[in-house]
Formats: C-alpha cells, structure tokens, sequence
C-alpha cells in the first residue's frame, strides 16, 4: 500500500506541476505527446491544490486549466474551466489579479472558439479589473498577458459574398 503524501508534499506537487504546465505553454512547437504532458500535469497540479489549496488555489488551477484547453483551440472545456474559475472568485470576494485572469480566461476561450463578440466583451471586463490590480508589477504582468489574446478576425468568421458564390462553383 503506498504512502500517504504529507500537505507539503502535495502542496509541493501542485506548486510543481502548475509551473511545469508553464514549461509547456511557454514552448513555441510542442508534439502531441507534449500537449498530453501538459495537459496531465495542469490537471495534476489541480488535484493536489483540491486537497491542499484554498479557493484562491482553486481559482487558478481552473484558469490555468482554461488556458491550457485554450491554446490547445478547444473552446468547450477552456469556456467550463473559466466559469469555474470566475465562480470560486465571485464565491469567495477573491479580487487582486485572479478576478481579471478569469476574465482573460473567458476572453481566450471565446476566442478559441471564433466567437469575435465576445472575446472582446471579455477582453474589455478583464481590462476594466486589471486596471484594478493594486500592485505595478502585477498589473504589468497581467496587461502584457491580456496582450496575447488575439480576438478572431470578424471578416474570417462571415463569408464574403464572393467567398460564398465562390464556395458553390
């Protein structure tokens, strides 16, 4: 029977794995092994914050699970992992920088999705709470992150009318 692992140990798993989910995203190429990788550790990270963490811990487990689903172009569980997110925020008055990072999670999935609308509606309710982050570098941090989310190309979404005849011929 194995051991059971301390709450420093777990505590250490989670602070671990999370930064490990880091290594991943930060790459510019990744295999598929590798977005399996990064997906088992984020998930990971979050099972040790569910046993060890507080809401704010598990606030950010479902935002970096949201990213990770996200930069992978899938919409549906990057849109669950942020409304979970935004919940344990909204639940437990947790502000500071994890309430405009579960915006920007909403902002990237919708964005996954192609949905131009509302990854700028989002975009827009995670600059409003940003500008709220008392602390320069955080907030820096956290505007230099938003940055990277790239709203679907409105043109791309509605066929032209010449795309569209082009499209039967």
């Amino acid at each position: 029977m194995a051991e059971e692992l301390t709450d420093t140990e777990k505590r250490k798993l989670g602070i671990d794995l999370f930064n490990e989910t880091w290594t991943y995203l930060d790459r510019h190429e990744r295999t598929a092994e590798d977005d399996d990788r990064m997906l088992e550790r984020a998930y990971a990270s979050a099972y040790y914050w569910s046993q060890v963490g507080k809401p704010e811990n598990f606030a950010r487990s479902h935002w970096q699970l949201s990213r990770v689903w996200a930069v992978l172009g899938q919409a549906q569980p990057a849109l669950y992992h942020a409304r979970r997110c935004l919940d344990y925020c909204e639940a437990n008055d947790i502000y500071g920088w994890d309430r405009p990072f579960a915006y920007e999670a909403f902002a990237r999935a919708y964005a996954a999705a192609g949905d131009a609308a509302e990854t700028l509606r989002y975009l827009a309710l995670a600059r409003e709470h940003g500008e709220r982050i008392e602390e320069k570098g955080d907030r820096d941090h956290f505007f230099s992150e938003l940055a990277t989310v790239v709203p679907p190309d409105q043109s791309e979404a509605m066929p032209t009318r010449s795309s569209a005849s082009s499209a039967r011929a």
